[in-house]
């Protein structure tokens, strides 16, 4: 059984869904939940679905603290669902092609820092795109610019608004991201 941590900075829509995915599964779980934001929905939602939560800070991450928790809970995967933090090196190479996240928009367009959340969709609708969607891609030392694993496109109306806009993406993001991540966990050893 694969030992999955998410790591979040919001509400916790994508967390609690990828939780329930996992709950009967046979390959892997969700162990642990990080947060860097102490107030973020994330934290109430995990504890009601009796997954360990820690808050974490930059610090921990500098310090190495982060990376010796991941060790200690035996983590094998790391998941990002809205984290809003980049993540070190030294986890990136001791979790080398084993951590994910997901990105509301089509990359290589409307990436990097700064582009989450409404602040894509509102680029979205102000460009006057046709589509958006979904990108899966592995993490690296840079914002958005990992190896894209998967890319699911939903149409944009001229009348939408960014709301629109990101609840259309949400719905791809609650279909998709567990059944990717299943697929990936799948493949490891």
């Amino acid at each position: 059984m694969k030992k999955i941590a998410v790591f979040a900075s919001g509400n916790g829509t994508n967390t609690e869904n990828i939780i329930h995915f996992f709950e009967e599964s046979e390959i892997a779980k969700v162990s642990a939940v990080f947060c860097n934001r102490k107030n973020a929905g994330v934290i109430d939602r995990s504890k009601q679905l009796g997954v360990r939560c820690l808050v974490i800070s930059n610090d921990d991450f500098e310090n190495g603290n982060v990376l010796e928790k991941l060790k200690e809970f035996k983590i094998d995967f790391i998941v990002l669902a809205g984290f809003l933090s980049k993540i070190p090196n030294d986890i990136i190479e001791e979790y080398k092609d084993c951590i994910v996240n997901l990105h509301p928009a089509l990359l290589p367009d409307y990436g990097g820092e700064g582009m989450y959340g409404i602040h894509v969709h509102r680029a979205v609708v102000e460009n006057e795109e046709e589509e958006s969607g979904i990108t899966i891609h592995y993490v690296n030392s840079e914002y958005d610019e990992g190896e894209i694993i998967f890319q699911e496109v939903v149409e944009v109306d001229a009348e939408d608004s960014p709301e629109d806009v990101q609840y259309k993406v949400q719905q791809l993001e609650h279909r998709h991201y567990p059944e990717v991540i299943e697929y990936l966990i799948k493949d490891l050893d």
